[in-house]
């Protein structure tokens, strides 16, 4: 049965897939007023096992989204991990230890993510809709044409001005479009995913992680905020064809032989056991022309701390704000290009950095051997500081790939002051900058009065998601120098808040940078555009390359040049 013909007008961008990636999406369009339809063809939501580490890059991205504290309060802030070799330890694993703790990796079950996300999600007026699978994509100029087959076998037959696929490595979304979904990796050991119920079943302090490494098996432990711990268990996979998920009785006896201890109980009311292969493949094309893809649908790997659900938050966010951008007139179409290449850098980066992992994938008997022997020297040699003796060895774990220097978007014209600040591309840095505050009280009796005073804030709580912000030191802010740039960001469309700071101190102004030079910051609060302060003619010529053109037939050509250079 088909229900007719959807009307375009109805809604701005369908989300195919209700994963944190995809709730993550609808949240930033939500924020940005776009109308949004998110669907998904399971019958309800998901309740198993999955990647459960947000680290740092993904928790700034959701609070940008204001649902990073939503999340804090559901997680448990990781220290370090201890790493074992059989029943022998070796050392502490920094994971953000001397960091300030919302900007340590955070331990949360994916369904409580995906539930927190979806509450978000509803009090901004948008419902997932359950039991609902896309069937066929088509992509005109002007929309992306698509069918929904709903519970019971209804179709419809719909479209909008814009449809992204979150549903996932077998996205339908990519098949339909005909996007080849390449490997860089060859698939092999396999990670098995569990939970233990609340206790100790291993004797385990419940706020650190652990990491235990046997020859042909590697195991992660992470606690979770309700006293139960996590497993992530890697092996050489012995049956390279099976496809049946793993069974609880499985991860036990993988649990046993990893740490030594005989018997581990398993919750059977948690989420069942699940698999996965170790692998990665990127999609040869995120955006076709009104169709783009995003999470797992757009590159996959297996959850190796969780990484690839993190990574895809952070294209949903650096998405969002360029569709609504686009959307709204205030871009042309070639914006979202940008997406494609730095997402597609973002993922590229990270799969190299993989290929150097030797702490989770399993290491053979002789790698082991040799590994453990010299383990403990390296903590010797770094003075057995925490977290120090092997944080360079996880590079991927320890550091999201996540700026975009060199990126199309990312202009880096500071002059001679180069060696100072974030570069363009860049996420600027949370720089502790005095803002006025409220009055303090001065004088006594009736000449009672108050004196204007300034508080400390961090750089960050002053950027906002619908807006460009450009940053300068106030010292710089002389009334010739905001008139001109005031005039470079006249006839730009979207608003740009010029933001006179003061340091707090001679540390926080080193981290922001040298005061002749100004930071044009993104909505997304990575830094567009360093260049001198007087240098206007630099801002006026990244801001006419952002502006929507009337001419067509430019809209893919000018973001795709070699911009930093300029």
């Amino acid at each position: 049965m088909d229900t007719g013909s959807g009307v375009v007008g109805s809604t701005d961008v369908c989300i195919v897939g209700a994963g944190p990636v995809g709730l993550a999406l609808a949240i930033g369009l939500r924020r940005l007023s776009l109308r949004v339809r998110i669907v998904d063809r399971a019958p309800t939501a998901r309740h198993k096992a999955g990647p459960l580490v947000l680290w740092t890059r993904a928790r700034q991205a959701l609070d940008v989204l204001g649902v990073g504290e939503l999340l804090r309060l559901r997680g448990v802030e990781l220290g370090t991990v201890t790493l074992h070799a059989r029943d022998r330890a070796l050392g502490p694993l920094g994971t953000g230890w001397a960091l300030p703790a919302r900007a340590r990796p955070l331990a949360v079950q994916q369904y409580d993510v995906e539930r927190l996300l979806r509450e978000e999600l509803a009090r901004l007026g948008t419902r997932v809709e359950w039991n609902t699978e896309v069937t066929d994509v088509e992509v005109r100029e002007d929309r992306a044409e698509f069918t929904l087959r709903h519970a019971g076998g209804a179709v419809e037959s719909t479209a909008a001005p814009w449809i992204v696929g979150c549903d996932g490595t077998a996205s339908v979304v990519r098949d339909r479009l005909g996007i080849r979904f390449g490997g860089l990796l060859p698939a092999a050991p396999q990670v098995v995913l569990g939970t233990a119920p609340t206790g100790r079943p291993l004797g385990l302090r419940p706020d650190l992680g652990h990491l235990f490494l046997v020859p042909h098996h590697s195991l992660l432990v992470f606690p979770l905020s309700d006293g139960g711990f996590r497993f992530f268990c890697f092996r050489d996979r012995p049956e390279p064809g099976a496809t049946a998920a793993p069974t609880q009785d499985e991860l036990r006896s993988l649990v046993a032989d990893t740490t030594g201890v005989p018997a581990v109980r398993l919750d059977a009311a948690r989420p069942r056991p699940d698999g996965a292969a170790l692998h990665g493949r990127i999609a040869a094309e995120l955006r076709r022309g009104r169709a783009l893809l995003a999470g797992d649908a757009a590159h996959a790997w297996a959850p190796v701390g969780g990484l690839g659900t993190n990574i895809g938050i952070l294209g949903a966010v650096n998405l969002a704000w360029k569709l609504a951008a686009v959307q709204g007139g205030q871009a042309d179409e070639g914006l979202l290009d940008t997406y494609d290449a730095e997402q597609r850098l973002t993922a590229v980066q990270y799969l190299r950095h993989m290929r150097f992992d030797f702490m989770e994938p399993p290491l053979p008997p002789l790698g082991h051997r040799a590994f453990a022997a010299t383990a403990p020297a390296a903590f010797v040699r770094s003075g057995l500081r925490p977290g120090a003796g092997l944080r360079a060895g996880a590079p991927g774990r320890s550091r999201v790939p996540g700026d975009h220097r060199g990126g199309p978007l990312s202009w880096h014209r500071s002059g001679r002051h180069r060696r100072r600040g974030p570069r363009a591309g860049d996420r600027m840095p949370d720089v502790r900058v005095l803002v006025p505050g409220e009055g303090a009280p001065s004088g006594t009796g009736s000449s009672l009065s108050t004196v204007p005073r300034t508080v400390a804030r961090g750089l960050r709580t002053l950027l906002g998601y619908g807006r460009w912000t450009l940053v300068l030191y106030a010292a710089r802010a002389e009334p010739g120098v905001v008139d001109g740039l005031r005039r470079a960001c006249a006839r730009f469309p979207v608003p740009i808040r010029i933001l006179p700071v003061t340091p707090r101190d001679d540390i926080e102004a080193g981290r922001l940078g040298h005061p002749d030079v100004l930071w044009l910051v993104r909505p997304d609060g990575h830094v567009g555009l360093v260049a001198p302060v007087t240098r206007t003619a630099l801002l006026r010529a990244y801001l006419s390359a952002l502006a929507p053109s009337r001419a067509r037939g430019v809209r893919k050509s000018r973001w795709m040049l070699p911009l930093r250079g300029r």
